[in-house]
């Protein structure tokens, strides 16, 4: 009788221990999926914002269209990619066009003491600490996550219910993981 009692609340610590792991691993997928929504909503404040700021450079500087196309390619590429792995390849490619759009700032010294263009800036400049710091959060749940669904005996329960890693958000060139500074 004590053996069956031995084995049946082994059974039950077992049993909890599994749910416990599959309850933590719903709960972080979960948590990744809400950083990621984090990082969207403030890429879409940028591209949102990305439109005024061209319109205002192209006041000063109406013989720079290359440049505001490209920004405007980049920005349309980056409001329709899809997976984190386009987003990537999208936001650094925007991320480039905006340099030379500050670059086309640079030469214009009256648009810089401009107030409308000088508020843009500065809410862009917000906007990119914001970026960094939804990603950092997302980059660390993935983490957690990643690492629950690879470390035994949670992998059991993770290859049980197909709970899979999830994909960081990296940039691939080291000057590009630094915020993009626009000064205009």
């Amino acid at each position: 009788m004590i053996t069956i009692l031995i084995i049946v609340a082994l059974v039950v610590i077992f049993l909890m221990y599994g749910v416990s792991i599959y309850n933590r691993l719903v709960k972080l997928r979960t948590m990744v999926q809400e950083a990621w929504s984090s990082i969207d909503v403030m890429l879409k404040k940028r591209h949102d914002l990305i439109p005024n700021l061209v319109e205002t450079v192209k006041g000063y500087a109406t013989h720079e269209r290359e440049t505001f196309e490209s920004v405007t390619r980049a920005r349309t590429a980056a409001m329709n990619a899809n997976t984190i792995q386009e987003k990537e390849a999208a936001e650094k490619n925007l991320n480039q066009a905006m340099m030379n759009l500050n670059a086309v700032a640079e030469q214009y010294p009256d648009l810089k003491a401009n107030t409308n263009f000088l508020q843009l800036q500065g809410e862009l400049s917000a906007l990119e600490g914001d970026i960094e710091k939804s990603r950092r959060y997302y980059n660390g749940t993935v983490r957690e996550n990643n690492i629950l669904v690879d470390t035994f005996p949670s992998n059991i329960i993770a290859n049980m219910y197909k709970f899979t890693k999830s994909a960081f958000f990296e940039l691939d060139n080291i000057a590009e993981r630094a915020v993009p500074n626009v000064k205009f």
